[in-house]
């Protein structure tokens, strides 16, 4: 127990040295840094919505030199294809003159993935992520690659323009651990960067750990420990989502269907990297609330009467904390 204690000491100062890192780079935005570093290190992936030039990129792209991952971008439109994410198999002479099939892989094969508007696409391209986000493997004719861990998708909407867009489908979006609005920055948050990115010379972070330390990092973070009330509160709050259960008012007034059993373990896995990031060697109520937005509000769907009163999901899953008890 005192090895698993000082595993998770250490953990706290690494993940806070993560942040600050990556703070000196990007203004602002600290709940979306925080957000989408503890969905890496639990093996998630973010939905990012938000207007172009918010910084989205330079976020990833700063993310993966501090943890010193290989990075790569892939910009969705209407006519990609899945074999230009995942690769595909190409005709090659051996040195014996021999013609074979040799796979050259596509730029999904690296740790950090930022796929740029990802509602461009076609369903059947979008869909070419779906196994590679949840198994960490892509099929090309019959044969199975696995990817280099840790692997991580950070996908981007732009919330304004939907004409030519394919929405993602429930199922999908039930992938991702997390899905984030980004806000635009304020007055003073617009000066600084205006400040920081006219100046002669960006600041570069620095490399703060490696690959294996992230996976090692990842699995300290399982060990956190959760309290039975407080896990119990993250059950009930999955559950206050489903409008066919009948003490459910405010799902059964305003939603179609709510979140499942996955929501339940990623909030609670998130609450245990969040704990950490706040130097807490166990998860609390706070940690629940904190993340309960970001992983319920894309997995519940508004009925006609939500809609109609102007209810975001955002609203839905506040009034759900707020009617919610801890004990």
């Amino acid at each position: 127990m005192d090895l698993i204690l000082q595993n998770i000491e250490y953990t706290m100062e690494v993940l806070n040295k993560i942040e600050g890192e990556i703070t000196k780079v990007i203004i602002g935005q600290k709940d979306i840094i925080r957000k989408v570093l503890i969905a890496i290190f639990c093996g998630g992936n973010v939905l990012l919505e938000g207007l172009p030039g918010v910084g989205k990129t330079h976020l990833v792209k700063s993310i993966a030199k501090v943890l010193n991952l290989k990075f790569s971008r892939i910009q969705f439109t209407p006519d990609l294809m899945p074999a230009d994410i995942v690769g595909t198999n190409i005709i090659s002479k051996d040195k014996d003159g021999f013609l074979n099939f040799t796979f050259q892989k596509g730029p999904i094969f690296a740790n950090i993935i930022l796929a740029d508007e990802i509602n461009r696409a076609t369903p059947k391209t979008q869909s070419a992520l779906l196994e590679a986000m949840q198994e960490k493997t892509v099929t090309v004719m019959g044969t199975t690659y696995k990817l280099d861990e840790p692997f991580f998708v950070l996908a981007t909407q732009n919330p304004l323009e939907q004409e030519g867009t394919y929405p993602l489908p429930e199922a999908q979006q039930d992938r991702f651990m997390f899905k984030v609005d980004v806000p635009l920055p304020g007055f003073d948050e617009m000066i600084e960067i205006v400040n920081l990115t006219t100046e002669s010379q960006m600041p570069e972070p620095n490399k703060i750990i490696e690959a294996r330390e992230i996976i090692q990092i990842g699995e300290i973070i399982r060990k956190v420990p959760i309290a039975r009330p407080v896990l119990e509160y993250a059950a009930r709050l999955v559950l206050s989502t489903q409008p066919h259960i009948d003490q459910n008012e405010i799902a059964k007034k305003y939603l179609r269907f709510g979140a499942g059993p996955r929501a339940l373990q990623h909030i609670v896995l998130g609450a245990k990297a969040n704990a950490l990031f706040e130097g807490r060697p166990n998860v609390a109520f706070d940690d629940i609330k904190s993340l309960a937005k970001s992983v319920l509000c894309h997995r519940i769907g508004l009925n006609f009467e939500a809609i109609s009163e102007g209810k975001k999901p955002a609203d839905i899953v506040e009034e759900i904390l707020q009617s919610l008890k801890e004990w």
